[in-house]
């Protein structure tokens, strides 16, 4: 058993008194930085798994989880790598399966990603959740522990992700819908649930309404990204994006995939026997500006009909 582990059994597990905290905090951030670094490795956990935290919300009625990744992923999906942000996934997907109705919040705990999400804060039930949930997810061993809520208690700056389409909000969604959202499967087979959730298109994004056949394409394409939260962690195989379309448009749809690639709004993932894409965060302005207004950025070459 390693040490914080053992600290913590000895202490009385998430029912440990106030004098264990200091030790037990001390213990946790290392542990989370230790964790950090695995993740940045081609397999993480092999030797000791990363590690994740559940505790109570000192103020109750709430699951309060603490994550070795940066706190930075409140606003940049692209903050923590692709293993990391399906740690986060497991996260959400444990504590929603507790009862949590809405959420989460994401803030920081030590220099550590932190996360609240209302409901059940029972964080032994959390912890063995995120067990189940994060088993399949490749080349990870990772595990979650359930800390007293006094060790947790001073996580702060907790806000809602920025975007309602966040990754964050996507795996709740998946959660909701009985899925696991660390698992693409799993994304994908809720895919069309979760967009009617989030209600991606508003009156004011009218892609389906373009004239310009390639250009309505690639507009509903990043507009379908978009809604399902595909910034970095989440993404999905370059034949999905002709999903939807039918006949020519699907040709033509495969065409314009490919042009958005050679213009830097998608970026390819490598993944065996397979292209996986996702939207590049550092394009975010030219995306929206093409989904909702139908601004065509420059080094886009859009395929004629």
């Amino acid at each position: 058993m390693d040490e914080l582990a053992a600290a913590l059994a000895d202490a009385g597990g998430v029912r440990a008194p106030r004098e264990a905290g200091g030790r037990l905090r001390s213990l946790l951030a290392t542990e989370l930085r230790r964790s950090a670094a695995e993740l940045g490795l081609k397999r993480s956990g092999r030797d000791a798994p990363v590690t994740v935290a559940f505790a109570p919300a000192p103020d109750g009625g709430a699951l309060v989880a603490a994550l070795p990744l940066a706190p930075e992923l409140r606003a940049d999906p692209d903050a923590v790598p692709e293993r990391g942000f399906l740690v986060a996934a497991a996260a959400v997907g444990a504590a929603v399966a507790t009862g949590a109705p809405d959420g989460p919040l994401a803030g920081a705990w030590s220099g550590s990603l932190a996360l609240r999400l209302d409901g059940e804060d029972d964080a032994e039930l959390a912890a063995l959740g995120f067990d189940e949930l994060v088993a399949g997810v490749d080349r990870l061993r990772a595990r979650a522990l359930a800390v007293p809520a006094h060790v947790l208690a001073d996580a702060d700056d907790l806000r809602a992700p920025i975007g309602a389409a966040h990754p964050l909000l996507v795996a709740a969604h998946v959660a909701r819908l009985g899925g696991n959202p660390a698992d693409a499967g799993d994304l994908e087979r809720h895919e069309d649930a979760v967009l009617a959730l989030l209600e991606v298109e508003s009156p004011a994004a009218r892609p389906h309404d373009d004239p310009d056949p390639a250009r309505r394409i690639a507009r509903r394409i990043l507009q379908r990204l978009d809604g399902m939260g595909k910034w970095g962690g989440y993404h999905t195989e370059f034949a999905h994006l002709a999903r939807g379309f039918a006949g020519n448009d699907r040709r033509l749809a495969e065409e314009v995939g490919e042009a958005l690639l050679d213009a830097g709004l998608l970026r390819e993932k490598p993944s065996v026997g397979q292209r996986h894409v996702f939207l590049d965060p550092r394009r975010a302005g030219a995306i929206r500006a093409l989904i909702d207004r139908g601004e065509v950025p420059e080094g886009l070459a859009l395929p004629a009909d």
